[in-house]
């Protein structure tokens, strides 16, 4: 597919990035073992350490929580990026350069042309935070944060800066570190008029926009002094190459770590109010910059927050202001509701004020109980929309009764709407089976335009996802995707094998052999093995992947063997993979050879076989009970299973004297 990553290179990626460097950034490991690493789980709160990492083959797996993968993912999941963001930064560490299907990736730089507008953007902010402290003209806009509540260890920590009154300080900067006049315009910190270049946001207070990687690519500019030119309070930067305002929350990459740890997202309306909400101690924040909040926000926060159907819910909440703007935005969100899994909800505080103004007044505590406080988001709407109606007479309640109709009949859960129901017909004050009427017959739209809800959705179906196969940890590429969001058609699941069955112990570990130490397997009776001598189908699949693969020792490395191991492996099962990659076996290894007794692997090649034998015999001693002495054939058919039972039960006394040798 054009624009994506080419296999190949994914493949380089993770052969030259080194696993062990990577999580090292995150977590401290200590040897545990042959081959193995041990930290405590950067998913999960833990007290003894269960992460394992096993640098030879690539892969990480947590014993406690059940997180695995491979280096791609481990950026995944930490970083809170996409596949294809993830393997752009992990080349970009190893110093390599990406192909992509049929030239370059088509919403994407060249990455030395990226790099170079990134770097604009990163010396333009360092100007910028200087300015506000050196300035002589910064002083208003040192005067405008103190007056938000905010002193200069808060502005310093949001990287809070001020442009210059002067028409070019920052173009004479730019220029002066060897930036181009195309690159500072391309970038949008830099105008071109007839008279020359010109500093686009000039005596203003500005703030860093970064993207969720943390790097700076535009600015957000707040109009502080009467005389300026551009009357628009806030002035922002226009789309450009490494900026798209529609994909970007401001206040994300400080965020997003407590998003994903508490799978919840609070969205405020500005700059000022990320600030004072992080400030109030609710550091999982974020806003929109100079745009609506639409489809591109709701799949990065999705991303981050686990947002899945089933379990225990994600929450976003939005907060606006109580003016009629504000309950305009908010029926925008509600229209958009339904592309959630997670529980959405609004809070508005009593007196109308925004996050920022509410610290002012009444302090961090204020705050956090704004955010406490909020209502589901169907409740905001349904009283939002019948505020306007006057319920003291049947004209207006009948006409209530139909406003919010579309709104009841667009919740996606259908088994909750007769409770919906029933609560709105008492706000209102009409009659259930009068309510219930309306909600079936009631025209769909999008309530931000005065019109019904939009039809009815499942998530499935406002899905946005990649054409390209699922990977997991070592297969194909899954850009763009969220963690909620499967590839289609929907596969049977594959049940997980049961640790405590004692019946599938062997099996575990002797596929732990062959993941493990493939070499151990060869002058073995291994490859006379079956997918239908192991009894847990999760089994049964990996020994036929490694069958398809060429069978142990096929490939030169371990990491090439379990690579090419798990490309045949149903991506359901790579977490089960993972985990026999990393599992320590339950026997001491070979001091010189570093591999585990051969008369170990015999016995438990042999104790499948013997499994797979045994289960044999129990069918045919079955298929021998359930023929019916009477029906037509009967004696051919008991002679044909009392011999195959006799072959079975020769043969597991053969194999049993064969192993006390």
């Amino acid at each position: 597919m054009a624009g994506l990553i080419k296999a190949e290179d994914i493949a380089a990626v993770k052969d030259r990035v080194n696993i062990e460097d990577v999580v090292s950034e995150h977590v401290t490991l200590r040897r545990a073992g042959a081959g193995s690493l041990k930290g405590l789980c950067p998913f999960h709160d833990e007290k003894t350490p269960s992460f394992t990492v096993r640098p030879a083959v690539g892969v990480y797996h947590c014993f406690g929580c059940g997180q695995s993968g491979d280096v791609i993912s481990f950026v995944m999941e930490t970083e809170h990026l996409s596949f294809t963001e993830s393997v752009e930064r992990l080349a970009a560490k190893a110093g390599m350069v990406l192909r992509y299907e049929e030239g370059e990736r088509p919403d994407r730089e060249p990455p030395g042309r990226r790099m170079r507008l990134v770097e604009a953007h990163r010396v333009a902010e360092e100007f910028y935070t200087e300015a506000l402290l050196r300035d002589p003209s910064a002083r208003a806009g040192r005067d405008f944060l103190r007056a938000k509540g905010f002193d200069g260890k808060a502005a310093q920590h949001f990287g809070v800066g001020f442009a210059p009154r002067t028409g070019d300080a920052l173009t004479a900067h730019l220029r002066a570190k060897g930036f181009s006049p195309e690159e500072m315009t391309t970038a949008g910190l830099v105008g071109q008029s007839s008279r020359g270049l010109y500093d686009r946001f000039r005596g203003r207070v500005v703030w860093p926009i970064r993207d969720i990687t943390g790097d700076t690519v535009g600015f957000g500019a707040r109009r502080i002094f009467e005389d300026d030119r551009i009357e628009a309070k806030y002035l922002n930067t226009s789309e450009t190459p490494v900026y798209k305002k529609t994909h970007v929350l401001y206040g994300l990459d400080l965020a997003k770590k407590t998003i994903a740890r508490e799978r919840r997202a609070v969205v405020v309306e500005g700059y000022t109010d990320v600030m004072a909400a992080h400030l109030a101690g609710v550091d999982n924040a974020v806003a929109t910059c100079g745009t609506a909040f639409g489809v591109d926000h709701i799949k990065s926060l999705r991303r981050i927050m686990r947002d899945e159907a089933g379990g225990t819910p994600a929450r976003v909440i939005f907060t606006f202001d109580g003016d009629a703007a504000g309950q305009k935005a908010a029926m925008k969100a509600f229209d958009e509701d339904q592309r959630w899994a997670s529980q959405s909800f609004v809070a508005v505080a009593k007196d109308g004020m925004d996050p920022c103004d509410l610290r002012l007044r009444q302090g961090d505590e204020a705050v956090r109980g704004l955010i406490e406080d909020a209502v589901p988001m169907f409740e905001f709407a349904v009283r939002t929309t019948i505020a306007g109606f006057d319920l003291d007479h049947a004209e207006g309640r009948v006409a209530a009764m139909r406003a919010v109709a579309p709104i009841i009949a667009g919740i996606r859960d259908q088994t909750l709407r007769p409770e919906y129901v029933r609560t709105v017909a008492g706000w209102i004050g009409v009659e259930i089976e009068q309510l219930s009427a309306a909600v079936r017959t009631a025209p769909r739209g999008k309530l931000s335009e005065r019109r019904p809800p939009r039809r009815e959705e499942s998530p499935a179906a406002s899905r946005q996802g990649s054409q390209q196969p699922s990977s997991g940890p070592g297969g194909g590429q899954r850009e763009g995707q969220s963690v909620s969001e499967a590839a289609e058609p929907q596969r049977p699941s594959i049940p997980k094998p049961n640790p405590r069955d004692p019946s599938i112990a062997g099996e575990r570990q002797l596929l732990q052999v062959m993941l493990q130490y493939p070499e151990s397997l060869k002058g073995t009776v291994f490859d006379q093995l079956v997918p239908g001598d192991f009894s847990a189908p999760a089994h049964q699949l990996i020994l036929a992947a490694a069958i398809g693969a060429g069978g142990p020792g096929s490939v030169a490395s371990i990491g090439a063997w379990n690579e090419a191991v798990r490309r045949g492996t149903d991506p359901q099962l790579h977490d089960v993979l993972n985990e026999l990659v990393v599992r320590d076996l339950p026997t001491k290894l070979d001091e010189a050879t570093g591999r585990p007794d051969e008369r170990y692997v015999a016995a438990l090649i042999q104790n499948v076989q013997e499994g797979a034998l045994s289960s044999a015999i129990a069918d045919a001693m079955g298929q021998l009970r359930r023929l019916d002495p009477n029906a037509p054939g009967y004696a051919d058919a008991s002679r044909a299973a009392s011999a195959r039972l006799f072959q079975l039960q020769t043969q597991l006394n053969a194999l049993r004297e064969a192993g006390l040798r």
